[in-house]
C-alpha cells in the first residue's frame, strides 16, 4: 500500500512492529512533494510516535486478523472476553481497552483483534445503550442550543 492509502484505525507495519494509525494528514506543501502525517501506536508496547510519510512510499500492512468474542468480567488483573470460535479467555488491561472499557456491558458481542496470536484490541459494537446514573444540571441561558454536559453511566 502507499503512503496515500493510509487512513485512522488500519494496522501497519512500521520499525518491525505493528503500529495503528490513530491520525493522518494528507498535506502538499507548495511544491513539495505530498506527504502524510501520522500519530502511531505500537499495539506490543502502548509507545505512540509521529511519523511523517511520502505519498509514494510503501508501507506493509500488519497481518491482523478480527475474531467474534463475549464479554465476560472484569477483576484486578483485567478484562476478561471469551472466544467465541475456540472458547478461549483473552484478558486484556486497562491501558490497552482505552475509553471502551466505559461501554462494555456483561455478555456483549464484541470483536478482538489479533497480532500473532496475540490479542491487541478489540471492536465495540456501532451503538450501545447505557442508563445514565448522574449528571449535573444544565445552566440556564447559558447557551442559544442544546449543550453536551458530563454524564456518569451505569458502567462508569
Amino acid at each position: 500500500m502507499k503512503g496515500n492509502d493510509i487512513r485512522k484505525g488500519i494496522v501497519i507495519m512500521y520499525n518491525g512492529a505493528p503500529h495503528k494509525v490513530m491520525e493522518f494528514q494528507h498535506s502538499t506543501p507548495g511544491n513539495l512533494r505530498a506527504r502524510v502525517q501520522t500519530k502511531l501506536r505500537n499495539l506490543l508496547t502502548g509507545t505512540q510516535t509521529e511519523v511523517r510519510f511520502s505519498a509514494t512510499e510503501d508501507i506493509q500492512t500488519a497481518d491482523v486478523f478480527t475474531v467474534a468474542a463475549t464479554y465476560l468480567y472484569s477483576d484486578i488483573s483485567g478484562f476478561h472476553f471469551m472466544n467465541s470460535e475456540s472458547y478461549e479467555q483473552v484478558t486484556f488491561d486497562e491501558d490497552t481497552l482505552g475509553d471502551a472499557k466505559y461501554y462494555l456491558q456483561d455478555g456483549m458481542a464484541v470483536q478482538i483483534t489479533l497480532y500473532d496470536e496475540q490479542p491487541i484490541g478489540i471492536q465495540l459494537p456501532m451503538t450501545v445503550v447505557l442508563t445514565v446514573m448522574e449528571t449535573e444540571p444544565a445552566i440556564k441561558g447559558a447557551t442559544a442550543t442544546n449543550s453536551p454536559k458530563p454524564a456518569k453511566t451505569e458502567t462508569g
